[in-house]
């Protein structure tokens, strides 16, 4: 059931931004960073296969397990909560959407305006200068080096011990600080800096409504929680605000 405040509010909305984490995508099947750990990849703890320090060590078994991660990702298709996420893209004035999620399903879903936190699971970039290389998967070796400098290619995600792409919390925190309404969903609100996003918005007074199975550290503290899985929440929502 969805409130009337929040019908109301989003009518109203002229900005909206939205967060999404793990569970959006686990709902349509994509294991989680630690759920990855089967088969396998169960005796490796995958914070040792993503890590600056690891793929110098062992650069074959990174790529692998990563070139396993993308076959999985591939698998699988956006769930309604991506559906229903592309169709208010559509319906509201400004709509930005911030994912901690490396897959490509909310672009499949039709998503437009996207910044990923953690970068891209199907981008791949050479590990010296960063150079974006799109036919990675026509070049030999494992992993492949770069056309352009000769160093090993990896996938274009944030590792531990690395910064998030430059300025993109900057720009998150901007655009929540300036929305009428603020989403987060299917986030643990524990991995930073991007946690810190919705709190942004808490502490500057607008309204943050959370989407999530269950609790987390923010939830005492936003406008409204809608307890359920966002892609069954998140069509009623739509249904319910603009009747599509």
């Amino acid at each position: 059931m969805i409130p009337d405040s929040l019908i109301n509010l989003l009518r109203d909305a002229k900005r909206v931004a939205v967060l999404t984490g793990a569970g959006v995508s686990a709902e349509s099947g994509v294991p989680t960073f630690r759920d990855a750990q089967t088969g396998l990849w169960a005796k490796y703890d995958p914070q040792d296969l993503a890590t600056p320090q690891a793929f110098m060590a062992n650069p074959e078994l990174v790529w692998n397990w990563y070139a396993w991660r993308r076959d999985l990702a591939e698998q699988v298709s956006p769930n309604p909560g991506h559906y229903a996420l592309a169709k208010m893209e559509q319906l509201v004035p400004e709509f930005a959407t911030f994912t901690q999620n490396v897959d490509d399903l909310h672009d499949q879903a039709g998503s437009q305006n996207i910044t990923r936190f953690h970068g891209n699971l199907f981008g791949v970039k050479c590990f010296d200068n960063h150079h974006m290389i799109d036919n990675w998967r026509e070049l030999p070796g494992t992993p492949p080096t770069c056309p352009e400098c000769g160093s090993w290619l990896r996938p274009d995600v944030v590792w531990f011990g690395e910064a998030l792409p430059e300025n993109v919390i900057d720009h998150a925190v901007q655009v929540v600080r300036a929305a009428d309404v603020v989403f987060s969903i299917g986030t643990s609100s524990l991995v930073m800096p991007a946690a810190a996003v919705p709190v942004e918005a808490i502490n500057a007074g607008i309204p943050v409504i959370e989407i999530n199975p269950n609790a987390t550290p923010i939830s005492e503290h936003v406008a409204l929680t809608l307890r359920g899985k966002s892609g069954e929440v998140l069509p009623a929502l739509v249904e319910a605000v603009w009747g599509q």
